[in-house]
């Protein structure tokens, strides 16, 4: 099985884990029901934002397959690969970010952890101070459904590193 993962004749990879299911072939209403909330969360959003936020919450939820595809798709949109890797530790690279999109990753880290049950109010305010409302509900909506690739992501085991952007794409 080939891999897209960088190598040399020196180095040795583990073996690739298979995946648990398909759960796209195994639930396809679940599967196309996610899928058009996914098109329909991302309307009126910046493309390279709602990249971020998947990133972020990608990594926080340790979803291989949806950082790889996510990474792919936003150098591919033009993204800066000194933004993507800092993205993990945005608070000590802020200087990378416009306000909004520090609001957004900060919002994204509120939903996706829900730490104390919540999300904070100081966090929802900044986020609202620059999101317009419905922007701010689209943006709450791809939070969510990253969220829900995620968990599908994790628990079956999907198997990063196959990923070309726009292979989704119909």
């Amino acid at each position: 099985m080939t891999t897209n993962a960088p190598h040399s004749a020196h180095d040795h990879h583990a073996p690739e884990h298979a995946p648990r299911m398909q759960i796209a072939k195994l639930a396809p209403e679940v599967y196309k029901a996610v899928l058009a909330l996914e098109i329909a969360s991302k309307k009126g959003l910046d493309p390279a934002l709602v990249e971020l936020v998947k990133i972020r919450a990608s990594q926080l939820n340790h979803c291989a397959f949806c950082l790889d595809m996510h990474t792919k798709d936003a150098i591919a949109a033009g993204e800066s690969v000194d933004r993507i890797v800092l993205l993990s530790a945005w608070e000590e690279s802020r200087h990378f970010y416009t306000e909004k999109e520090l609001a957004a990753i900060e919002l994204t880290e509120a939903v996706t952890v829900l730490t104390d049950g919540f999300v904070p109010d100081e966090v929802y305010a900044t986020a609202a101070k620059h999101f317009e409302e419905a922007e701010l509900a689209q943006l709450i909506a791809v939070i969510a459904t990253i969220n829900v690739w995620n968990r599908f992501g994790v628990t079956t085991r999907l198997v990063p590193g196959h990923y070309t952007p726009g292979m989704y794409k119909s």
